[in-house]
């Protein structure tokens, strides 16, 4: 009995180093690597602005009628090419053509009674000449041919209004571009003011960005900007060609314009977003934080309401810092 139990014993001494010498060995195995990539911050004091932009065509307009109707006919769809002048819709012009028949009834009433007046006025001005006439009635004469000429002149503009509100219902291209929108289909009830096509000029694009206020003051007329659009990855040199002189309406951002060239518009369609970067060469002012650096967005670890980002030890590890952001300037954080 005693022998059994001193065997037990054993057993259980064995068992325990053999555990711990697997604890060991697990423990000092090292861990598999992971591959991680590095993103160097930039500092503010770099002599180039970054910001986020969209392209957009160099003229673009709504076709739309001031006259109120219901549409016969759209001779155009999203994705035509039209030409100036092209007839693109058709407005019911009814009640408009019964006005224009009455005016030219009108014109023609006023325009018989200015050429018998005409004729009475010539007929009686010879008359005084030969003293044939009175002064009084030259009067009275003057006074009907007068008056019959203001009647003419008011049914000659009458008609010219019908016939512009005519034109109305016709509605052509105002230039050569291309049907990007389609608002309202035959049958639909055109209003004034409310758009039935959109069309953008084919081919002549621009990048419309925005550059904060603190920045604006170093961006020039004329200037040269590098674009990169997102969805091709390709990037060019430009310049600017416009600058807003205010921010009223776009919460304190200024709208920059910046030419596309021709032969860079190839795969860019209007609508794409872009990152700009506008190069300045003028130092920062005295009150701006010089010592600000920018990361990525992509980098910025958001848990719960705290954000971070990984940054290197000394120890070559991945160590997290927690920190607090500051203003956006394109995809870039500071």
């Amino acid at each position: 009995m005693i022998r059994f139990f001193i065997m037990a014993g054993l057993l259980l001494i064995v068992v325990a180093c053999s555990s711990e010498t697997k604890e060991t060995s697990s423990d000092s195995q090292p861990q598999k690597p992971i591959v991680v990539s590095i993103s160097k911050p930039t500092q503010t004091s770099s002599s180039g602005i970054r910001v986020s932009g969209q392209t957009e065509a160099v003229q673009s307009v709504n076709i739309s009628t001031k006259l109120m109707g219901v549409i016969t006919r759209v001779y155009a769809k999203v994705g035509d090419h039209v030409s100036k002048g092209q007839l693109l819709v058709s407005v019911n012009n009814q009640d408009i053509r019964i006005k224009k028949a009455q005016t030219e009834a009108m014109y023609a009433e006023a325009e018989a009674a200015f050429r018998s007046a005409e004729k009475d006025f010539n007929r009686y001005t010879n008359l005084v000449k030969q003293e044939s006439a009175t002064a009084k009635e030259m009067d009275n004469i003057t006074l009907q041919y007068n008056s019959a000429k203001s009647r003419l002149e008011v049914a000659k503009q009458m008609r010219n209004e019908v016939d512009v509100m005519l034109g109305y219902s016709s509605l052509r291209a105002p230039f050569s571009g291309l049907v990007t929108q389609k608002m309202m289909d035959e049958g639909s009830m055109a209003t004034p003011g409310m758009p039935i096509l959109t069309i953008e000029q084919a081919g002549v694009l621009q990048v419309s960005a925005a550059v904060p206020e603190s920045e604006i003051s170093q961006v020039r007329l004329n200037g040269p900007a590098t674009v990169i659009v997102k969805a091709t990855g390709s990037s060019f040199a430009s310049q600017i060609n416009q600058i807003s002189p205010s921010s009223a309406n776009t919460g304190g951002q200024y709208l920059v314009k910046i030419s596309i060239p021709a032969n860079r518009s190839k795969g860019v369609y209007a609508g794409m977003y872009v990152n700009v970067v506008l190069p300045t060469t003028k130092a920062a002012s005295a009150g701006s934080d010089t010592k600000s650096v920018r990361i990525p967005t992509s980098a910025i670890i958001h848990k719960d309401q705290l954000t971070g980002i990984y940054t290197l030890s000394s120890a070559n590890t991945a160590l997290l810092r927690w920190v607090r952001l500051g203003k956006t300037f394109g995809m870039m954080w500071k």
